[in-house]
Order: C-alpha cells, then sequence, then structure tokens
C-alpha cells in the first residue's frame, strides 16, 4: 500500500447513508440541460432589464442637460451676466470690459452697450464691472451674476498685492452667498513666452487656494485669449447658487416711474428687463432690492431688443430701442387669484377680555369638578376632604423639587422658583404695600433698561464728536465686561431688588424645566403670523409655485421673455432713489412665494465677520441681506441648545462662534443666506458686520435672559454661611428665599433666613464653603427682539 490510507466513508461527513440512496438523487443529462438552459434564460432576462434601465436613465439625463443646455444659451433664454470684479485697486477692469464688449459686438463703430449679442459665438451676454470700493454694489452684481470672472494683475510686486484687504473682504462675502462658476483672468503678462508663462505659474499658484477647485485661470490681455475663453464660455455648463433658483428674478436695463394722479406721494415704478429662472405671475407680489414689497398692476411683454439670430444692422441694447420694443402681449392681474399684500396681522383689542362665564361653561366646570372629586388618590392617613384639596398631584409637582417650607415662603413673599408658577403671590398677601409696589412694577416695559443697555445710540447728526467717542467707549468697555463676567449685575442700593428685577423668576433646571411658549406675550406678537407646521406649509408653496411653473399660464411672463413691470403705489422717494441707484448698482426685481410678505419672528444662525472689530450688541439696528431681499432690522442673539427648548440670550455676539440672531422680518423660506450690515455713526458706507443663514421660523421659540446676583461670605461655619452685598434689606431676602444659589467653585444651597437689617442673609450648602467664594443667584425673564422702526433701508 505504500504507506497510503484506505478511503473509509464517515457517515456524519456525507449527505447520503448509501450508494442506493445516493442513486436515486441522481439527474438525467436532459434534464441538467434543460435546468442550465432556464436558468440561463433568466439570467440573461435580468441582465437585458439591467442594461434597458441604465440605458434609459442615460437618455433622460442627456435630455435634462440638452434641456438646460438650450434654456441658459439658447436663442430663447436670458442673456449670460458676467461680473469682472478686480482683486486689487491697481487692476483696471474698465478696458477688459471693453475689450469682452467689441469682441462680441459685430458693430464697433456705435457706442458700446452692456448687453450684446453676438452671432459669430452664438451667445448673449451682459458685461459688469464691479467698482472697487463700493460694497453695495459689488454684492447686488454677485447676486445676480452668472459667472464671476476675478481679475488680477501680474504686474504686482508680491504675493500678497495680487488681492488687497477690500477684495479679500468681498471674497468671503461672495463665498457666503453662495459663488456661482467662476473664473481668473490674469492680465498684465510679458510679452515674451518664457516670462509669460513663468508669470502665469507664480499668479496660479498664488491664487489657487482662494478659490474653487473647478476654478479655471485664463490670461486676459489680447484679443486671442479672449477668444479662446469665449469658445469656452460658450460650451461651459454654468451653475448657480441653489437659493437664487427658487425665485423669478429680473434685472433691470431701464428704471422708470411715472407719478400717480391720484396720490401726489406714490407714482407707479417701471422696470424693464428678462425674466429669469421661473416664470413670474402677475398675480404673485415682487420685492423690489432696498424698497420694499409691492404688487403688481400690469406686465408687458415685449419683443426681444437683441434677438440672437435677427437681421439686423446693429446688436446692442440702447435705451432707444428698449423704449420703442414693440409689445407683444399685456397681461393684467385677476383681482379674485392675485395674492393679498398682508405684512401685519391685525389684533382684535377685545380678543383678551374676560367675559361672564356662559351656562355651558360653568355645567363644564362642575362636571370636572366632579371628575376631581372622584379621582382616587393615595393621601396620608388622616387627612380630610378639605386638607386633600390643598395637596399637589404627583404629576404637577413631580418636577418643582421644593419642600413645604418653600410652597410656604412662596405664598408669604412671592418670588416662585419654578415652572408651574406663575410670578404672583397669594391673594392673601395683597394688603401689603409692598407686594403693591411690586406688582405695578410688572407692568412697566422698561423697568431693566439698566441691565439690559438697550438704550439705543442717539442720531450721529445729533452727536457732536465727545458724545461719539464716549459712547462707544462705554459700549466696548460693556463688551469687554460682558466676556470677563458674564451675565452678571450688581444690586442697585436706591431700588429694591423685588422691585427690580420683578420680571425674572428662578427655575429649578434650566434643561428641564416648564416654559409657556404663549405666556406673557408682548403686543408685538399680536401683529406677526405664525404657521402650525412650517415644514409641510414650506412644501405646499414650493409645490404649489412648480406647479404653476409646469402650466405654462397666460398671466406669467415666461423665463427668458424681456418684461416691462409696472409696480404700483411706490412711495415718490422711493423710485426717485431706485432711479439714481441704477446707475451705479442692477436693480433687482425677484417674485415672492406665498406668505412671504407677511411678518414673523426669523431665526438667523449668525456669525461676526472676520473684519469687523467693534462690538455688535443685541436689538442693535442692522440691515440684513437675506437672498435678494433687503430689510432693516434689531436682532436678538441666543445660544443653540440642542438638548433643550429654553435658549440663552447674548448681550453681545461674540467673535469665533455662531449664535442665532432672531428678528422680526417678512417670511423667507430657506435656505438662503445672510449678509448683515451695520451703518456708520455718521455718513458713511455700511460695512459688513456678520454672515450666515436662515435657520428657521418660530414664534414660540424661548429666549431667556439670565442674570446673576452675587454675594460674598461673611462668616463661615461648616456647611452655613453668612452671605452680604446680594441685596441690601431683608424684605428682598424673603422674597428671593425661594430660589437656590450656587458658588462659583461649585457648592449649591438655599437661603435660610435674613440676618440684620442691611440685607445679609444666612445660607445652608451642600458642602464646606471657603472663604474666598463668590455666591450666585441666577435669575431668568424671556427675552425678545426688537421691532424695526423703518422695515427697508430706501425707506430710511
Amino acid at each position: 500500500m505504500g504507506g497510503s490510507r484506505a478511503q473509509v466513508n464517515k457517515p456524519h461527513k456525507t449527505r447520503f447513508s448509501s450508494k442506493s440512496s445516493r442513486n436515486i438523487h441522481k439527474i438525467s443529462q436532459k434534464d441538467k440541460n434543460r435546468i442550465a438552459k432556464s436558468n440561463r434564460n433568466v439570467t440573461q432576462g435580468a441582465r437585458a432589464a439591467r442594461l434597458q434601465r441604465s440605458k434609459m436613465l442615460r437618455e433622460q439625463k442627456k435630455e435634462a442637460l440638452l434641456k438646460e443646455k438650450r434654456a441658459s444659451s439658447g436663442s430663447a433664454s436670458a442673456p449670460r451676466v458676467i461680473l469682472l470684479f478686480p482683486l486689487s485697486a491697481s487692476v483696471n477692469v474698465s478696458s477688459l470690459a471693453e475689450d469682452i464688449l467689441r469682441l462680441l459686438s459685430a458693430d464697433v463703430s456705435r457706442a458700446l452697450s452692456s448687453t450684446v449679442a453676438s452671432s459669430e459665438y452664438k451667445l448673449r451676454a451682459t458685461v459688469l464691472h464691479a467698482p472697487h470700493g463700493d460694497l453695495l454694489s459689488c454684492m447686488e452684481m454677485a447676486k445676480v451674476a452668472d459667472l464671476i470672472a476675478f481679475v488680477a494683475s501680474a504686474t504686482e510686486q508680491s504675493t500678497c498685492d495680487y488681492i488687497d484687504s477690500f477684495g479679500s473682504q468681498c471674497l468671503s462675502v461672495f463665498r457666503s452667498l453662495g459663488l456661482p462658476s467662476t473664473v481668473v483672468f490674469i492680465r498684465d503678462l510679458p510679452t515674451e513666452l518664457k516670462r509669460r508663462n513663468d508669470a502665469k505659474k507664480i499668479v496660479t499658484s498664488s491664487l489657487t487656494s482662494e478659490f474653487p477647485e473647478d476654478c479655471k485661470f485664463y490670461p486676459a490681455d489680447t484679443k486671442d485669449d479672449l477668444h479662446k475663453f469665449m469658445w469656452l464660455f460658450k460650451e461651459q455648463r454654468l451653475t448657480t447658487p441653489h437659493w437664487r433658483n427658487q425665485r423669478p428674478y429680473l434685472i433691470a436695463q431701464k428704471v422708470d416711474m411715472v407719478p400717480d394722479d391720484s396720490s401726489p406721494e406714490k407714482c407707479t415704478l417701471l422696470l424693464t428687463g428678462y425674466t429669469r429662472a421661473h416664470s413670474l405671475s402677475v398675480n404673485q407680489l415682487v420685492h423690489v432690492s432696498g424698497a420694499g414689497d409691492f404688487q403688481l398692476s400690469r406686465i408687458e411683454i415685449m419683443k426681444d431688443p437683441i434677438p440672437l439670430n435677427a437681421r439686423k444692422d446693429h446688436n446692442a441694447m440702447d435705451s432707444d430701442d428698449i423704449q420703442d420694443a414693440e409689445i407683444i402681449r399685456s397681461v393684467a392681474p385677476d383681482p379674485s387669484s392675485q395674492e393679498p399684500f398682508l405684512v401685519e396681522n391685525v389684533p382684535d383689542p377685545l380678543a383678551g377680555e374676560q367675559t361672564w362665564p356662559t351656562e355651558v361653561e360653568m355645567a363644564e366646570a362642575e362636571r370636572n369638578q366632579k371628575q376631581k372629586r372622584l379621582r382616587k388618590r393615595a393621601l396620608p392617613r388622616g387627612t380630610s376632604e378639605y386638607q386633600a384639596a390643598w395637596i399637589v398631584d404627583d404629576a404637577d409637582g413631580e418636577d418643582s423639587g421644593v419642600e413645604n417650607d418653600g410652597d410656604d415662603d412662596e405664598d408669604d413673599y412671592g418670588m416662585l422658583l419654578d415652572e408651574g408658577d406663575s410670578g404672583f403671590p397669594s391673594q392673601e398677601d395683597t394688603n401689603n404695600p409692598d407686594f403693591e409696589e411690586d406688582q405695578a412694577s410688572l407692568h412697566l416695559r422698561d423697568s431693566d433698561e439698566e441691565t439690559e443697555n438697550d438704550s439705543v445710540m442717539m442720531e450721529g447728526d445729533n452727536m457732536t464728536r465727545e458724545q461719539i467717542e464716549d459712547e462707544i467707549k462705554k459700549i466696548k468697555e460693556a463688551h469687554a465686561e460682558d466676556e470677563e463676567f458674564p451675565d452678571e449685575v450688581d444690586t442697585p442700593l436706591d431700588v429694591p431688588a423685588r422691585k427690580r428685577f420683578a420680571k425674572y423668576r428662578g427655575l429649578k433646571s434650566f434643561r428641564t424645566s416648564s416654559w409657556d411658549p404663549k405666556e406673557s406675550l408682548p403686543p408685538e406678537y399680536a401683529r406677526i403670523f405664525a404657521f402650525d407646521n412650517f415644514a409641510r406649509t414650506q412644501k405646499h408653496v414650493v409645490a404649489k409655485a412648480l406647479k404653476v411653473e409646469q402650466e405654462g399660464r397666460d398671466d406669467c411672463a415666461p423665463v427668458g421673455s424681456f418684461a416691462r413691470f409696472y409696480i404700483k403705489e411706490v412711495p415718490f422717494h422711493v423710485a426717485s432713489k431706485l432711479c439714481a441707484a441704477s446707475r451705479t448698482a442692477p436693480i433687482v426685481l425677484c417674485g415672492l412665494l406665498q406668505h412671504e410678505s407677511k411678518m414673523s419672528v426669523l431665526h438667523f444662525s449668525i456669525k461676526k465677520h472676520d473684519s469687523y472689530d467693534a462690538p455688535i450688541k443685541s436689538k442693535e439696528e442692522l440691515i440684513f441681506h437675506v437672498g435678494f431681499r433687503q430689510f432693516v432690522a434689531r436682532p436678538i442673539f441666543s445660544t443653540d441648545n440642542i438638548n433643550s427648548d429654553k435658549h440663552k440670550m447674548e448681550r453681545f455676539l461674540h467673535a469665533g462662534r455662531f449664535s442665532i440672531a432672531s428678528i422680526y422680518a417678512p417670511i423667507s423660506f430657506p435656505p438662503l443666506p445672510l449678509i448683515a450690515l451695520k451703518g456708520a455713526a455718521g455718513a458713511g458706507t455700511p460695512a459688513v458686520a456678520a454672515v450666515g443663514s436662515l435657520r428657521s421660523i418660530d414664534s414660540d421659540r424661548i429666549i431667556l435672559k439670565k442674570i446673576i446676583l452675587t454675594g460674598y461670605p461673611q462668616r463661615v461655619s461648616k456647611l452655613k454661611a453668612t452671605v452680604r452685598y446680594m441685596f441690601h434689606n431683608p424684605e428682598d431676602v424673603r422674597w428671593f428665599k425661594p430660589v437656590e444659589v450656587w458658588t462659583k467653585c461649585g457648592r449649591r444651597g438655599r437661603v435660610k433666613e435674613p440676618v440684620g437689617t442691611h440685607g445679609a442673609m444666612k445660607c445652608i450648602f451642600n458642602g464646606g464653603l471657603q472663604q474666598h467664594d463668590t455666591v450666585c443667584m441666577s435669575l431668568y425673564k424671556r427675552a425678545y427682539p426688537k421691532w424695526p422702526e423703518h422695515r427697508f433701508p430706501a425707506n430710511v
């Protein structure tokens, strides 16, 4: 056998127990072929289905790309907007704009316009050049640009000179707005080929990190360089920010105004241009940049003055061409389907009046009382029915954490600790003159102006230079103090603390204690609109706008059409400002979605801009640029707590971190970018103060202002300590007795009783207190943004 082992069939390792049972499972060759053939057919059918589905998806993508290309660069599309932005003051973009226009224009003898059509490149384009140093004009041009061409000069001596401070600031603002397609033009290159290539490499390597990865660099000195770029630009698929594709908009080629005979203070504003992104209905509301929201009285769809394939002697747009353009059709709004121009809700002054209860309400109250009596409760032995009525249910008091002694103190002195309390004492103490004074102070709206520092800086025209410097110094000192000692305030000596801080309350836990969002709302909340389900409303509004777009109704100006829009009831001084501003910056008209003219509470995720060093105080007036819209707002800043329904207010917008800015403003559906501008004290150009984006619209967001009253240990004995300088009279100590105290070294305790007549108090802590420690008491009240005095910048 040669050492080989005989094979032994092991019963536990074979499928069959014997040869006979194995023969039963043998399959004939014919059956094998039949089974294999059927499996092969099934496999081939599935593979064919996959191939067919892949082919169908490819064809759909090709059709979508072809449709998008025709819509963006076809003869029926609006001209492409090219923005030339100089990265430094030494770059001359005016000459570059002339070179591009002359390249596209066939008739060089005529005066060049900003919009031309080229039959050679089969392209229509509008060329804008940004004025260096004018931030507002650069922002408005960047909002509507299809392509931003950043222009750099190769003659700069050092790398840092390619982008100056203004260019860097604008570049960061453009990133916050959302960059469209971008390219970089390099000017002033040497004529020698080797030096030209070396200079281009140096500029490219220096600026690559400042722009997106797909950004290309092109030389732009000669006509041949621009010719190569234009052939590439004609075939390029342009990308635009998502927020710009949500709404229709128009860049006014001509701005005019017609006085209104019925009202001398009003007029009709005429804006003429190409409709972009979506069809714009005459029944929807529109927003004119910086001027406000308005209704349309008419739309005139006109013949295109610069068609791409027309047999004309010239191809440049002049003002005479726009004025004399042939009107194809005129569209008037339908009163039954026109969007109503609602801004504020009209409150009912008698809505909160208490009336005598009806018989139905009295019967329901009696029924509820019977149900309470029938409810079985676990009571101590020997408790009578009268005594049981004063015992709080476990469901009501399980989170309060207040003992019976604390409840008695609340009834005696009025400061309530937690979420279930209303902040008012019991009826038994209404004869107390101190309480009457304190309750009257609750109705004073400006009782805490000193703590809140809400005083608005006076107008710069009425202040001297010394007064302005003193005001700025005070704000900077308050900003520095808020960073070093956040929320700490001093108890006044001349005003009782129970009166000074009557609007505040204590919380057992900031995270878990409840706070009713509908409690004690300010009068401004009667003027705003709220949503039951904002996400559902937004989905419904967007779907409705898409349906109108797909139907292609007759009351709309189609995409790419040249039209004149008649905007009614525009204030005369606002229209005059727009006519003057149209010479330096584009006037943009955008269509509004449903509900977007109504006021509500908007919340923005905001961050202080790196170039802005001055402090930004809560409730300070800022100019908000949200997408195409502009409005004036006075925000309050707060933290963004993920695991809590309450958010802590911040007195200043601190650098290096994101905060939430809450304002009263017209409704806008996210996503939308935000640029916040702060005007100078005197006459000057506003500076970029903060950037961010729209987070949500929620009137029930609870923002709590926190203050910390501090005191210092006088005598310490184990767990007990006598604390002074937190209050200055014993009545204040008794008022704030239910509120928990804590120390900066981590001890927690409660107030036991007042000591003496100067406001000292005895406290008990959960551990030994150190002599150098600081005793603190946290108090909270709800904060709201300020209603703006002027809603839009043009009305200021």
